[in-house]
């Protein structure tokens, strides 16, 4: 639901005077696919039910977030739409006065035969993971089958008007850096943004992060070899990315790059885990437990002033460095808004 903002509301600003409008809601840590990039092919160890926020508690927590000024809430996991009846959290969070924007990020297996509820429910854009445009090779990254299925939500985003569709692929040198340029060619004649991320070091995918990783810069000489790209404002959002387009295309080309241009300065987000811990920054240790005030009768006006306390240990920037592992990230959806 679309609301006037009332104005007499506080605002939620950093020590560095960023304003915080951005709250990305983590509803699992399960992924129903195992890229090489993200997780171990045995997946990981996997929360607790009792542990996992209910829908009602996220419900809570954004409506405290929305009175010290969030706007936009991003749903992520792991992959949302392994979790029951979504469109539920989804219903609930368009309820709350002072939300104007609510987002989905997925890897599109699920989404076609979930589209319509959530789109009834208030969902109004997709984010969607797809590294690879070849089934053989799908399967070798995400260790699962699927590609048709995500093709098939794709379409079907579009088709239900979640515009801007956002297509992020995780470039990889040796394994999907040959697709840069047939990925870019879809931005001429779908209204889609392809966005590609720098492959960046967890735990789990370090020794492939050193040899796989390939540069914002390289990745737009790549697009400009296929014909002339020019800069170009971004769509609707609160993503990262910069922005470039072929001459006449219906869509663009953006390029999310946490090493080699770090957006740092730009960070308008602080990100809720599953596990209700605010967590300030993707790759730092600094968060704030939510989890345990709230089930312990915290009012929404008390946890709205730990979430305005908790600016003053949100840091400048991250220090992430090629080569060195971040343990703090348990999953690539945690970032490309």
């Amino acid at each position: 639901m679309i609301t006037t903002v009332d104005l007499t509301r506080e605002s939620l600003s950093d020590a560095f005077n960023r304003p915080i409008t951005y709250l990305r809601v983590s509803v699992t840590d399960k992924c129903n696919l195992r890229c090489v990039y993200c997780m171990p092919e045995s997946g990981l160890t996997w929360l607790r039910r009792d542990e996992v926020l209910s829908y009602e508690e996220i419900v809570e927590i954004v409506r405290a977030a929305a009175r010290v000024g969030v706007r936009t809430i991003r749903l992520t996991g792991g992959e949302p739409l392994v979790r029951r009846d979504l469109h539920r959290l989804v219903a609930g969070i368009n309820a709350i006065d002072g939300i104007d924007d609510i987002a989905l990020s997925t890897n599109a297996v699920l989404l076609e035969e979930q589209l319509d509820a959530l789109v009834a429910a208030g969902l109004r854009r997709v984010n969607i993971s797809l590294d690879t445009l070849r089934p053989d090779r799908f399967e070798r990254i995400a260790r699962r089958p699927g590609l048709d299925g995500v093709l098939r939500g794709i379409d079907a985003a579009v088709a239900a008007g979640l515009g801007p569709v956002k297509l992020n692929c995780v470039v990889m040198r040796g394994q999907n850096d040959d697709e840069i340029g047939e990925f870019a060619q879809l931005t001429r004649e779908r209204a889609v943004y392809v966005r590609f991320i720098e492959v960046m070091p967890v735990h789990e995918n370090l020794e492939l992060q050193r040899n796989a990783y390939v540069s914002s810069d390289e990745i737009l000489e790549r697009v400009a070899a296929v014909d002339r790209i020019e800069p170009v404002p971004g769509p609707p959002g609160n993503g990262p990315a910069r922005y470039f387009a072929f001459p006449g295309a219906l869509g663009a080309v953006g390029v999310i790059s946490p090493l080699s241009h770090d957006y740092c300065e730009r960070c308008n987000r602080v990100r809720l885990t599953a596990d209700g811990r605010l967590r300030l920054c993707l790759f730092g240790d600094q968060h704030v437990d939510l989890r345990t005030p709230l089930r312990a009768g915290a009012s929404t006006a008390e946890i709205a002033g730990l979430l305005t306390a908790s600016m003053a240990i949100k840091p400048e920037r991250h220090h992430l460095r090629l080569g060195e592992a971040s343990s703090r990230m348990r999953a690539f959806s945690e970032i490309g808004g």
